[in-house]
């Protein structure tokens, strides 16, 4: 598929997603990502092999992305220091928060490896803090923070988060730069619970 896509495309920036498909046994098949040129393939192996993804990355001249295998800094710090990636993906909600993101990122920045965003089909309060994230400067390759409306009929903050030619401008309202939108809030609540602090 990849090959194809290429064929048609000989000059954009692509990458592929495995999702954990793959083991060592399929090495001889991901080596020929090496002829497509390809920014990155991402998460080729296990979830949480960072050994095996070393051996493949030494194997490859492909840069591997890790993904699900980085959940805090430590894990980052290990993965680069094995060279079991060349790349990491910074999910705010799989590293538990805007804090280790920001330490994911800055350790990366020091060890010059690349980071980009994924998002996690978020509302636009999620999208807003990958939004604010990403300007940091060592988000050098493309997130996939879409526009509000691929996902949901109505977002719940105002205005909506639009990517216009693939570029979402970044608020400079003060907070996450965008209202919460009442009105939607109210229409999708679905349970209400009140916790009373001593």
């Amino acid at each position: 598929m990849l090959r194809e896509v290429r064929k048609q495309f000989p000059t954009i920036q692509m990458m592929g997603d495995a999702n954990s498909a793959y083991t060592l046994e399929d090495l001889d098949h991901l080596k020929q990502l090496d002829e497509l040129n390809l920014t990155m393939v991402e998460q080729p192996l296990e979830h949480d092999d960072i050994i095996d993804h070393r051996l493949l990355q030494e194997a490859m001249e492909t840069p591997i992305c890790l993904d699900e295998s980085i959940h805090s800094l430590a894990d980052a710090k290990k993965a680069i220091a094995l060279g079991s990636c060349k790349i990491i993906n910074i999910k705010i909600g799989r590293v538990g928060g805007l804090t280790e993101a920001k330490r994911i990122h800055d350790y990366c920045k020091e060890q010059d490896i690349p980071v980009w965003c994924g998002g996690m089909l978020e509302s636009g309060i999620g999208r807003a803090h990958n939004i604010a994230l990403t300007t940091l400067p060592q988000f050098i390759l493309p997130g996939d923070t879409a526009s509000s409306a691929n996902y949901w009929h109505k977002d719940i903050i105002s205005p909506e988060v639009v990517a216009e030619n693939g570029v979402i401008q970044v608020p400079t309202g003060a907070g996450i730069g965008y209202e919460i939108n009442d009105e939607a809030l109210e229409e999708f609540t679905v349970d209400r619970s009140t916790i009373e602090l001593d």
